[in-house]
């Protein structure tokens, strides 16, 4: 019965295969266990993500539906549920059409290849206790990098497409990608900065042993991540570059059946990893202030992740869409200085509390205030620096207006 409750327990699902591995290395040759180990661990999570994006596109739809005042998806099977499955058949089994223009290799292969960086980041998540794929020292830099990559298959489905609105859309979107980067990773250095290393394992334990968590350390990092992190997911209000609700898709305006569905099964999974991360990073992983001893920590994880997505489609169904000039200045004129200052302000934090030697338990709730007060301040006068929030600091009327002949405010210019 110990032996059976070694293999079955809940708050670890690593143990049935830990006990398998074992069983693998003392009797087969020595590279089984890690091939066996980075199988069962890659199906698992396309599984995971399989089954949470067939649950949250009903869920979504429902969701949408409720804020709009309408029903939502409610035909196939009771209250809608089937629709997700009914979606994906019809992905799977519809034509794909190729024009006949088109780079083949490469129209073919950016579907495949968009999908592979969001499931390789999930490999240095930590699910829960040793729930894990890969527990690298650089996980952070890890994450980063390969999330970077996505731009490039974007890239390739707008330029192999022969289509200049498929261009068009893909110029945008690597724009966008570009420069909302820059404030991401610096929102996750001064995560780094305060935990002192790049192991997502690591950001976990630290918030776990100061029985607290980086949201309230990093408010600003947390929001400008956040933001962020909604235009590397392409969803409104960012979508930009898809712009959905539109007769014209962007850079896959010309993919049909299970290609497309490629790519949208992609966005779903890219919001399931930003989730993930901040859900790690920022709210303390699989941990809950001890919680973790009575529940398991993997529900724990995916019940934040899920929230997190919930929050998603809730700014998808209230927030209207920018403007593409809009959103690059919001970008390289607002985030990017805030994120600045945030890592200078967390630096100076971490070096008063370490050369001073301080107590954690007294210092770091200080720094919460401070830095919660600080990140409301930083907005305001920002805000009001670049003359966002006085409609008096506008200009009366765009320039060469009345010059064109243009009607301004009822009259003729």
């Amino acid at each position: 019965m110990i032996f059976l409750a070694e293999w079955w327990d809940l708050r670890d699902l690593g143990n049935p295969v830990g006990k398998l591995l074992e069983l693998l290395g003392d009797h087969g040759p020595d590279w089984l266990p890690y091939a066996v180990s980075a199988i069962v661990g890659s199906i698992t999570i396309v599984v995971f993500l399989l089954v949470s994006l067939l649950a949250f596109a009903w869920v979504e739809r429902r969701l949408l539906g409720r804020m709009q005042a309408r029903l939502g998806p409610n035909r196939v099977g009771p209250w809608g549920v089937f629709q997700s499955i009914a979606d994906a058949i019809k992905f799977v089994t519809k034509e794909a059409i190729t024009s006949r223009n088109v780079d083949r290799w490469m129209f073919w292969a950016a579907p495949v290849l968009v999908a592979v960086p969001v499931l390789v980041v999930f490999a240095v998540l930590p699910f829960g206790e040793g729930m894990v794929l890969a527990d690298l020292n650089v996980g952070v830099l890890f994450v980063i990098a390969v999330g970077s990559v996505t731009a490039i298959p974007i890239f390739m489905a707008g330029w192999s497409s022969n289509n200049k609105f498929s261009l068009l859309g893909a110029m945008r979107e690597v724009a966008m990608l570009i420069s909302y980067e820059l404030p991401q990773v610096l929102a996750l250095l001064g995560v780094v900065v305060f935990a002192g290393t790049m192991r997502m394992n690591g950001i976990v334990g630290w918030q776990d042993e100061h029985n607290t968590w980086l949201i309230f350390l990093q408010p600003l990092a947390v929001l400008i991540y956040l933001i962020a992190g909604t235009v590397e997911i392409n969803r409104t209000p960012t979508d930009i570059a898809e712009a959905e609700s539109e007769i014209v898709a962007g850079y896959h305006t010309e993919y049909s059946g299970i290609k497309f569905g490629m790519f949208w099964l992609t966005e779903y999974f890219a919001g399931f990893a930003i989730a993930a991360i901040i859900a790690t990073v920022y709210l303390g992983g699989w941990t809950l202030w001890g919680l973790e001893e009575w529940v398991p920590g993997w529900i724990i994880f995916l019940a934040k992740l899920y929230g997190l997505f919930w929050l998603f489609i809730w700014m998808r169904g209230t927030l209207p869409r920018l403007r593409i000039d809009q959103l690059m200045g919001f970008a390289w004129k607002f985030l990017l200085p805030l994120a600045l200052i945030n890592i200078f302000v967390a630096g100076l934090e971490v070096l008063i509390w370490r050369e001073n030697d301080l107590a954690a338990e007294a210092v770091l709730p200080g720094f919460a205030i401070a830095n919660l007060v600080l990140a409301g301040v930083l907005i305001v006068a920002w805000a009001r620096f670049l003359g966002r929030a006085r409609p008096s600091w506008r200009p009366a009327r765009a320039r060469l207006v009345k010059e064109l002949g243009a009607v301004v405010y009822g009259q003729e210019g």
